[in-house]
């Protein structure tokens, strides 16, 4: 029997979905809101857009570098708080931090999507289900193998990742102002492609399987298209030749010879399937019939590969042998009488 035609219907992509990362939680190369009341008496208030830099360390107005990644805005704005007294800024400070802008990752999605080119991805949602959602999907033509292309080896890694309870400001065993982000080194062991077949993952994901790697920003997707042998017809057919088998449409007997423009032959009537299996040296050859299938008993599933082959008869042949006599009889200059 032919394999049933993939649908991509079955992909559940949800199974590439990574665990995401609330936007509440500050990480390298957001862009954060510092306000504060500098003077009560008249209530001078002042703005000050700060970026989370690298080591997860923000440059506060009058306070200074105080640590804030893998804290959320709350929990951030209590540390500012608690540092600015203990380096004697303020005795009763008021000082809010704010969300103002979440670091995006650009990422480049080519091959059988519905919208390739490159897409921003916010940085709480950076998993191989995002940037196939931000393309619009998969096309018909797509097929199971994603290769995904690192083209900058650096990577910010949050050392130990976030704590369960992220520790209070003026904490000593965790003060705040430590460095939650460091900048690592490019690894060795990372490699620069990684390819992932996406039954195989989604799979591997309900058995509790390791997670498709997130994407970093400057990352290339390319969903690779499903590559399927053409099917042959020859033999008594009006056209033959060689046609393409579509990636999620099933082909049968009568399609084929629909393709082929049918039969040459009124007479034409037995159908050869000639059909080759993996780690079989010999062909499969199975026997068709064209009555039989148009009343759908051997209407048969065709195969990528396969060759469709409309036999010759002692039927055919008779009538092959009638037609060409008729046609050099009325097209020549034979005498009747």
């Amino acid at each position: 029997m032919a394999p049933a035609p993939l649908s991509l219907d079955t992909i559940n992509l949800s199974g590439l979905a990574d665990q995401s990362v609330s936007a509440e939680v500050i990480q390298p190369g957001d862009v954060l809101d510092v306000a504060m009341v500098t003077d009560y008496t008249k209530l001078a208030t002042t703005s000050t857009p700060v970026r989370v830099a690298d080591d997860g360390t923000i440059l506060v107005p009058l306070v200074g570098r105080v640590g804030v990644g893998g804290l959320e805005v709350e929990r951030a704005e209590q540390a500012v708080n608690a540092e600015s007294v203990a380096r004697g800024v303020f005795r009763t400070p008021c000082i809010t931090l704010t969300m103002k802008q979440c670091r995006t990752r650009k990422v480049t999605v080519v091959g059988a999507v519905n919208k390739p080119g490159t897409h921003e991805l916010p940085r709480g949602s950076t998993s191989l289900m995002a940037a196939l959602l931000a393309a619009e999907g998969l096309s018909r033509e797509a097929g199971t193998e994603v290769e995904i292309r690192h083209t900058d080896s650096r990577q910010i890694a949050q050392a130990g990742g976030p704590p369960s309870t992220p520790p209070w400001p003026g904490d000593p065993n965790a003060p705040p102002s430590q460095a939650t982000y460091v900048q690592s080194l490019p690894f060795a062991a990372d490699p620069a492609v990684v390819k992932v077949d996406l039954l195989a993952a989604t799979a591997g994901a309900a058995a509790g399987a390791a997670p498709v790697p997130n994407l970093r920003d400057g990352d290339v997707v390319n969903v690779a298209k499903r590559k399927l042998p053409p099917i042959y017809v020859m033999g008594l057919v009006s056209k033959p030749g060689e046609f393409v088998y579509p990636p999620s449409q099933e082909i049968r007997v009568t399609d084929a010879l629909a393709l082929a423009g049918g039969v040459s032959n009124a007479f034409a009537e037995d159908v050869l399937v000639i059909r080759h299996l993996p780690g079989v040296p010999e062909p499969v050859r199975i026997a068709v019939s064209i009555q039989d299938a148009k009343n759908g008993r051997d209407n048969i599933a065709l195969a990528p590969g396969d060759t469709i082959s409309v036999e010759r008869t002692p039927a055919t042949a008779v009538l092959d042998v009638v037609q060409n006599f008729v046609r050099f009889s009325f097209g020549g200059s034979m005498q009747w009488f």
